[in-house]
């Protein structure tokens, strides 16, 4: 059986041992990079290898061009996840400690090269631990796979396209990040505070339920038609601050049985870098 959206705890239990599985863990601190390595050399789930938001799943960034964490180079992803043993026929089971966020990252990146069989582990870390299940403090490798990228270029959009149809009523736009950001309360991170003007709130966390674990596909295919309305999944872009937390929604839409929208994948960080691209904030609309 392949899994291709969210595996549970117990299902990944059952294949710790498996040589055609393997599990990266993504966990990571946008405040302290090297939070997550470290976390990782403490504990983690046996067998599973580190994975680095910035290092592995991000391209370099180019100043006042590019968001923080822009996708990274086909032929250099494609030789990471060759380095991590991922290619044909392998399952792939990603975590963190962080509802998912950074785990979605890499199974949205995975899924955009065409790798179908890769689910994030529902719960996370905590829930691993909750269970009290085995870890391990051993940094593993894994035997050279090849990873043959095979692009879905309909899955990413960009500022023009996004200026396009940001108040398209044919269109929507979901900005992920929370409502303080969204409104322009507060920017912890970026320059400017605000958001795209036409884009509707959606905050990913509420893709969760009280225990930091998905909520069901079918209360999910509630929340996203009480946004989306009749508007198909692939007229519909998500984005948040850096085109991370975003794939979150695109994981809840696939587990819910949506289909996948497209990702800014430069999101807030890239559309504030040109001066003529413009901000709204509070719930009214910039122009």
């Amino acid at each position: 059986m392949a899994f291709t959206t969210l595996v549970s705890s117990e299902e990944l239990l059952e294949h710790l041992n498996d040589a055609r599985w393997v599990i990266a863990d993504c966990r990571f601190s946008l405040n302290d990079p090297n939070y997550g390595r470290k976390a990782y050399l403490e504990q983690h789930i046996p067998g599973a290898m580190y994975v680095d938001l910035e290092k592995d799943l991000s391209g370099p960034i180019i100043p006042g061009k590019t968001g923080r964490h822009p996708l990274p180079p086909i032929d250099v992803f494609a030789e990471t996840m060759s380095r991590l043993g991922i290619g044909v026929g392998v399952q792939v089971v990603a975590y963190d400690e962080s509802h998912g966020a950074f785990a979605a990252r890499l199974w949205w990146l995975l899924k955009w090269l065409g790798h179908e069989m890769v689910a994030v582990l529902d719960g996370g870390w905590k829930q691993w631990i909750k269970n009290d299940f085995s870890v391990e403090a051993t940094e593993r490798t894994s035997e050279n796979r090849r990873f043959v990228p095979l692009p879905r270029p309909t899955m990413v959009v960009g500022a023009a396209e996004v200026k396009r149809v940001r108040k398209d009523p044919s269109w929507r736009l979901l900005d992920a990040r929370n409502t303080e950001r969204y409104l322009g309360l507060i920017e912890p991170i970026d320059p400017v505070a605000g958001h795209i003007p036409g884009a509707l709130s959606a905050p990913y966390v509420e893709n969760l339920d009280p225990e930091e674990r998905f909520k069901s596909p079918e209360a999910l295919r509630e929340q996203f038609t009480s946004i989306m309305g009749d508007v198909p999944p692939e007229q519909t872009t998500v984005y948040c601050g850096s085109g991370v937390t975003a794939a979150h929604h695109a994981l809840a839409m696939a587990h819910a049985g949506i289909g996948l929208p497209r990702l800014y994948a430069g999101s807030w960080s890239e559309w504030i870098t040109d001066p003529s691209h413009p901000v709204a904030t509070g719930s009214g609309d910039a122009p």
